[in-house]
């Protein structure tokens, strides 16, 4: 099968952009990144470490490089814990994020334009400024047994354009 035969039509199919999110462990913390003031998007809000799959990577590589660009952090390993559907408000497109958790021995990280990473101990972190999904999500993956298949999750908006979080069943 050809590239024209991989059914890209434009308006035609669902269409994602596909995101990486990273949660790194060290013993009972998780780095968090507080966005810069000036970011479009969670400006002040503490989210993982992530962003945009390049047209050559794979997701895991995707994964890795956010984490290495952002962080300045090396990991071996990753584990996928969710793969989320995100109604982005267009017919015809939307956003495609895989989240993952790591461990890493080290805490030495490396400040990006992203914004200032913290080590957060995890049994205070709904005391922070969250983007708005991680209250959700982070205590239901981040200790998730590598056993366990990932979650399967739809991320959509009500009427007062409040997020709505459908898990598969």
């Amino acid at each position: 099968m050809g590239r024209d035969d991989q059914g890209i039509n434009k308006g035609q199919r669902y269409q994602a952009i596909i995101r990486v999110l990273v949660f790194l462990r060290n013993e009972s913390d998780v780095l968090l990144l507080k966005g810069a003031s000036n970011k479009r998007i969670w400006a002040n809000l503490f989210n993982g470490v992530g962003g945009h799959v390049e047209v050559e990577e794979d997701i895991l590589s995707a994964a890795k490089r956010e984490v290495k660009e952002e962080t300045g952090l090396l990991v071996d390993s990753l584990d996928l814990k969710a793969v989320v559907n995100i109604d982005a408000g267009d017919s015809d497109k939307g956003i495609m994020m895989f989240a993952f958790v790591g461990w890493t021995n080290n805490k030495k990280t490396v400040a990006s334009q992203e914004g200032a990473l913290h080590w957060i101990s995890i049994d205070k972190i709904e005391k922070y400024p969250l983007v708005d999904d991680l209250y959700w999500l982070i205590p239901r993956i981040i200790d998730r047994n590598s056993n366990q298949p990932p979650l399967y999750l739809h991320y959509g908006y009500d009427q007062a354009d409040k997020l709505v979080i459908r898990e598969a069943n």
